[in-house]
């Protein structure tokens, strides 16, 4: 086997690679024909002496091009293959096609925590879909199907002190209590609270280190993006109906978005210079927002 050099730095001394560069190395050279349909991969072994990295890296990489059928046959009893053609559009609908978020979101964030260090960025009117979402994962872990060893979790909720753009009565006058935006509320601090909790309890239950932190936006968000491992961007539209609402005793006609059935565009690292350009900037995009005008959010206290 001949090992690349593509990798090395000048000097001849090998950088240490994550499993996420390793995948990125491998996929280019799937895209370019340097890894031709049907060829056997490189042992683990081998990949893991010419990255420099320990093997439960290479099995991520490995996992992670599987994920985006590339590969196939991947176990740990022998090399993996290069996907066909045919193979691989057996799985792109469901990866490329848009999907409801409850369809779409769901086994990404359960595929998300195979990794072993989880990143999940969200930027929502509520952490509804999230929280729902993380449930099949969490069921894996206490059934020690997975354990990663570290979930990192931010959410972008907006605050409880703007006029909300929506939910919003239709006519205005007629929520002058503001049961609306109570309503909201409540919902915003009950699912963050839930999903908070869930998460954390994962420390004393198996030991992962798991950091979950909420900050609010000054604006009502027109749009929602959830940020996946660092690999996959998943936004999708609010489209605005009116609707009746019953709260408390009364039945207010407002303006609101059915979030978990608001459709999710996917965008995947390496699909492209379109789709890499995108995951890309929506992570810049997100990091400015969460370190310039979004302030920290207590739930509890809304």
């Amino acid at each position: 086997m001949v090992v690349s050099t593509e990798h090395a730095p000048a000097d001849g001394r090998k950088r240490r690679r994550s499993h996420r560069e390793v995948a990125d190395v491998l996929r280019d050279r799937i895209s370019s024909g340097s890894l031709r349909p049907g060829q056997r991969m490189p042992t683990q072994a081998e990949l893991a002496d010419e990255f420099g990295v320990e093997r439960g890296a290479v099995r991520e990489a490995l996992r992670i091009l599987h994920r985006e059928h590339l590969l196939s046959n991947v176990s740990k009893g022998s090399p993996a293959t290069v996907a066909a053609p045919s193979e691989r559009l057996l799985g792109r609908d469901d990866a490329v096609c848009p999907q409801p978020t409850m369809v779409g979101l769901a086994p990404r964030v359960a595929a998300a925590f195979e990794a072993p260090h989880v990143e999940i960025d969200a930027l929502c009117l509520t952490s509804v879909s999230l929280t729902m979402a993380i449930g099949e994962p969490l069921r894996r872990i206490h059934a020690g199907q997975h354990k990663p060893a570290k979930v990192d979790v931010r959410v972008l909720l907006p605050s409880r002190d703007i006029d909300l753009a929506f939910p919003a009565a239709v006519d205005g006058g007629e929520d002058e209590s503001g049961q609306v935006h109570r309503h909201w509320l409540d919902q915003r601090n009950a699912q963050g609270q839930v999903l908070r909790h869930n998460l954390l309890a994962l420390r004393a239950s198996h030991g992962i280190d798991v950091s979950v932190r909420f900050r609010a936006l000054p604006f009502t968000p027109p749009v929602k993006l959830y940020l996946i491992n660092g690999s996959e961007a998943l936004f999708a539209y609010y489209t605005l109906t009116k609707r009746d609402e019953e709260i408390g005793q009364e039945s207010l006609e407002m303006y609101d978005a059915q979030g978990a059935r608001s459709v999710l565009f996917p965008f995947r690292r390496g699909e492209g210079l379109r789709d890499t350009t995108f995951v890309e900037q929506s992570h810049l995009w997100f990091d400015a927002l969460w370190n310039t005008i979004s302030r920290d959010l207590e739930l509890a206290a809304g």
